[in-house]
């Protein structure tokens, strides 16, 4: 399976820098993101704007796979994510992501729905990635 890349590099101190993320596909290039788009309003992206877009694109990935895998014919799945930040104790953490899902799915009803949309949650790469991944660190100090 193959490895995905992406990079991030931040100039500055937290409140007045600034940085910017590229994907190894090139979709994002070098988009800015900063303190204001992350902590208030601003017009660049943030980690949990970017995070909430991995993970509802995984999320309707897998919940059309589990619907199509149960013979239901899938019209669309379209999922939001919103990500909430807090100030907890000294720092920041993600304390919760909401799930919006809107479907058409021919001939299910609400339970077999709601249970394989469950599931999905639970199963996408990317929820099984939030709820505890290992992180390797390697690092290169420039002098």
């Amino acid at each position: 399976m193959p490895v995905r890349k992406a990079n991030s590099e931040w100039r500055g101190d937290l409140r007045s820098g600034g940085g910017n993320i590229s994907t190894e596909s090139g979709v994002l290039k070098g988009v800015a993101y900063n303190f204001v788009s992350r902590f208030d309003k601003g017009n660049e992206t943030n980690p949990e704007e970017l995070l909430g877009a991995a993970h509802s694109a995984c999320y309707a990935m897998a919940l059309s796979n589990m619907l199509s895998g149960e013979g239901y014919k899938v019209n669309f799945v379209k999922a939001e994510d919103k990500v909430h930040i807090e100030k907890v104790g000294d720092g920041f953490t993600i304390t919760k992501i909401e799930v919006f899902c809107d479907a058409s799915i021919d001939k299910i009803d609400e339970a077999a729905f709601n249970k394989l949309a469950e599931d999905a949650k639970k199963g996408c790469p990317v929820s099984k990635a939030l709820a505890g991944v290992e992180f390797i660190l390697t690092t290169k100090l420039q002098k």
